[in-house]
Order: C-alpha cells, then sequence, then structure tokens
C-alpha cells in the first residue's frame, strides 16, 4: 500500500513511517520541518517538504497515495492557549485542505492523529471510553476535535473512509519537549546534563503515558484494517502523577540526587487524564507492550541520559 504520513518527519510520525516500511509499504513523508528533523525520516521513505496548509496538491499527483496517516499537526497544548487563531489554522484549516485533495486523488483511508488526551476536557469517568462526554478545556483540544468532526462528514459526504485513534500522552525517542507529554524528554535532557527539573503545581496531576512504538503500530493496524472505523483511545488506561514520574526516571537513571523543584500551574492543563484502550484491543487487535520501565529506559538511552 502507498501510504503518505503527514508530519513524518516528528515525533510520532517518524516512528510510523518506520513501521509502515518494516511492514513492506511503500511511505512518503510530508513535513515542513517547523518542529520535524530531516534526519528523522527513515531511508527507503520519499521526503516532501511542505505545509499541509497548502492542500499537498503536488504531492498527491506525484505519489498517488492510496492511504494518509495525518499526523501533521499543532501539537503544543500552552501554544494553542496563547495562539488559538495559529492552532485552529493548522489543526482546522490544514486538515480540510489535506481531506479535500484525498477525495479528488480517491485515497482510500484516513488515520488520523487525534488525542484522548485532550478532546474529552475534565473527565467525569476514568479511564474514558470513547463514548466519553467531549468538552475539552485548551483550544488544541477543540481542534483535535474539529478534525474529527470533518473526518465525519468527508465520509458521509464523499465515502472517504476514516480511522482517529485518541492518542495517550506519546513518549519515547525523538521526542520534542514540546506539549505535555513532552515532560519526559524535559526531564531525560535535564537528567543527562545534571539541571534540576520544574514540576508545574502540585505534581499531583495525572496522564496516561504510552510508547511512541505502541503507537506507531496502532497506527499500521488502524491502516490495514477493514473493519475498523471511528474512534480509538490509544493509550494503556493507567494515571501516573507527574512526581511519580519523575521518580520513575530519576530510578532509571541513576540520578537520585537531582530532587525536583515545584513552581505555578499552566493555564490549560487538566487534572487528571486516562483513557480505556479496550475497543482497539477488541477492533485492532491493539494492545500497549511496553510498560513505564522499559520505555523509560529506551527513552532515557536515546537522551544519553544513562
Amino acid at each position: 500500500m502507498r501510504v503518505l504520513v503527514t508530519g513524518g518527519a516528528g515525533f510520532i510520525g517518524s516512528h510510523v513511517a518506520d513501521y509502515l516500511l518494516e511492514r513492506g509499504h511503500e511511505v512518503a513523508v510530508v513535513d515542513n520541518l517547523s518542529t520535524g528533523k530531516r534526519e528523522n525520516v527513515p531511508d527507503g521513505a520519499r521526503f516532501h517538504e511542505a505545509d499541509i496548509r497548502s492542500g499537498l496538491g503536488e504531492v498527491f499527483e506525484e505519489f498517488r497515495p492510496e492511504a494518509v496517516a495525518h499526523q501533521a499537526a499543532q501539537m503544543d497544548v500552552r501554544r494553542s492557549v496563547r495562539e488559538p487563531d495559529f492552532d485552529a489554522d493548522v489543526n482546522v484549516l490544514g486538515t480540510i485542505r489535506l481531506l479535500e485533495s484525498c477525495v479528488e486523488h480517491e485515497v482510500r483511508k484516513v488515520v488520523f492523529a487525534s488525542t484522548g488526551g485532550a478532546v474529552y476536557g475534565e473527565q467525569r469517568e476514568f479511564p474514558a471510553k470513547e463514548d466519553h462526554p467531549q468538552y475539552p478545556v485548551s483550544p488544541y483540544g477543540v481542534s483535535k476535535l474539529a478534525g474529527e468532526r470533518y473526518l465525519h462528514y468527508y465520509e458521509t459526504q464523499h465515502g472517504l473512509p476514516y480511522v482517529a485513534l485518541r492518542y495517550a500522552n506519546v513518549y519515547g525517542p525523538r521526542q520534542d519537549p514540546h506539549g505535555e507529554a513532552g515532560v519526559v524528554a524535559i526531564f531525560c535532557g535535564n537528567l543527562r546534563d545534571g539541571k534540576i527539573s520544574t514540576i508545574n503545581g502540585t505534581g499531583r496531576q495525572t496522564r496516561d503515558y504510552v510508547y511512541v512504538g505502541d503507537v506507531a503500530r496502532a497506527n499500521v493496524l488502524a491502516l490495514e484494517s477493514e473493519a475498523a472505523s471511528g474512534a480509538y483511545n490509544v493509550g494503556t488506561g493507567i494515571e501516573t502523577d507527574v512526581n511519580r514520574l519523575y521518580e520513575l526516571l530519576m530510578e532509571s537513571s541513576d540520578k537520585n540526587d537531582l530532587p525536583p523543584e515545584h513552581g505555578p500551574g499552566k493555564p490549560g492543563e487538566q487534572s487528571r487524564s486516562s483513557v480505556d484502550p479496550a475497543l482497539a484491543g477488541s477492533v485492532l487487535g491493539w494492545r500497549p507492550e511496553v510498560d513505564l520501565s522499559a520505555g523509560f529506559r529506551e527513552t532515557l538511552r536515546y537522551f544519553g541520559a544513562v
């Protein structure tokens, strides 16, 4: 299958491209390199430097993708709070223009990187199932939910099948220190450099941390599945607070002499978040395989912190 990976020079997208190539698919990567890195693009994938907001007409004409893994996004929650117009420009208008190209060029499937960490807002149930009420508390969450709704529209009106994967907080090698999940990358870099880390607020806010290799596998299973449709959570269902997260990283790096400091809380942050991956298990055959200890060791090794 010919698969176009948007944002494929970025953290998650490059791992998706890696796994697609391992599975024998033909891959093209498009990225504007605003946050992605050219060196992340795997050997064997074609690379196009372009912005999804252009619609990517030339890329579609040249590569003729059969499927699209749409990972490109403005993914920093805090930037979305500061610049909601920019967030919507990339995540909403960029997605619409991409979907227009998919329809024009008869793409057979779109897999969309959504968010379980932000789309549900302040959760009422833990872990959240896919039918949990969706009231995002950040512009980023709003824009990702809008992307899902546009996908549903394009499927209904234009017959474009889609799967939306609602990621928990993804971490792992190649992660940049942006957005909420970027705290793992920030802490790893500080531990490597012997610097004190700052935890925002009390540190009792929880997240569901899922390893990037598991997320890449979920994308490929969704692309290859004939039965999958709609939204699926991609997470572990386990809450870990930031204080415990830092403790685990210290233990894994043997840097127990670097206790963290605490700073003020940040606007737009949720107090708790975790998602139930059971539906992805039953439909996609996907389950998280890498636990925090193993995932943190791989991440610390990538950052040179062990």
